[in-house]
């Protein structure tokens, strides 16, 4: 049987990442937190740990509560989906044996160990030096680099801004529990209430859809990114993967077809 990738982190860039190399025929798994922070869930594989399963472009993930659940996972990669196991601690690697780990949970800070060495361990974005702590790390800041694989040195360091229009990222006016029914794709007028934070309402800043939202009822902090309103008022977009996220999943491929050794596990 062919091996697998294991990306670490289901939030939409590694989800989009993990559609790319299903699509060229990469069995992937997908290792999450108990509680994932994923704010465009439509095309996270990280909702399937609050749902049971997802699907996105016609792709379904499936939660699997125990890392040490094989059977599980082979019984989902056996139905052409993708195992969605909650392991923070990458414990499944042990038993799995990925011959690459894309590390995909963007904390911006180098990894921590997990005990086991693939053959290829990708970073994405920032955190990330290859030849110090990954073998390859891809660019993830939108540009002209967008998507590049580099075998030596770092990517663009973190600008701490969002990209794009600021206003369009919805943060927490408080600390508290995030309380909201509004569904993605939803149209949105300035000033309307899209979610509350402790009581304390968040509003529109213009006119849009909403994009993304973090899971209702998790714990935030002031100022903490919730939300993603999209000016281009367009539902359609909220349940497509984005351009960069496939980006960066064709980095993610170009660094795997590099490496013949590694090439050879997975095909």
């Amino acid at each position: 049987m062919s091996a697998i990738v294991l990306i670490r982190g289901g939030g939409d860039l590694a989800s989009g990442v993990a559609i790319r190399l299903l699509r060229a025929g990469v069995r992937v798994a997908i290792t999450e937190l108990a509680q994932p922070l994923a704010v465009r869930r439509s095309v996270a594989f990280a909702q399937a740990v609050y749902a049971g399963e997802v699907s996105i472009e016609g792709i379904v993930g499936r939660r699997v509560e125990d890392p040490a659940d094989t059977l599980r996972i082979l019984n989902i990669f056996a139905k052409q989906q993708v195992p969605v196991i909650i392991d923070p601690e990458c414990i499944s690697a042990q038993n799995l044996h990925p011959s690459v780990i894309v590390d995909g949970r963007l904390t911006k800070q180098p990894p921590e160990p997990i005990g086991y060495s693939p053959m290829l361990y990708i970073g994405l974005g920032p955190g990330f030096e290859a030849g110090v702590n990954c073998q390859a790390v891809i660019e993830t800041k939108r540009g002209h680099t967008l998507g590049r694989v580099y075998w030596q040195g770092r990517t663009e360091p973190d600008s701490r801004l969002p990209e794009g229009n600021p206003q369009r990222v919805l943060r927490a006016p408080c600390a508290g529990i995030l309380e909201s029914e509004s569904q993605f794709g939803q149209h949105y007028e300035p000033g309307e209430v899209i979610a509350r934070v402790a009581g304390q309402p968040i509003q529109a800043p213009f006119a849009g859809v909403l994009r993304g939202l973090l899971h209702p009822g998790l714990q935030v902090t002031a100022g903490m990114k919730v939300g993603d309103l999209d000016p281009r008022d367009d539902p359609a977009m909220c349940n497509l993967v984005s351009d960069k996220a496939l980006a960066v999943g064709g980095g993610v491929l170009e660094a795997i077809l590099t490496r013949p050794e590694v090439r050879l596990t997975l095909w």
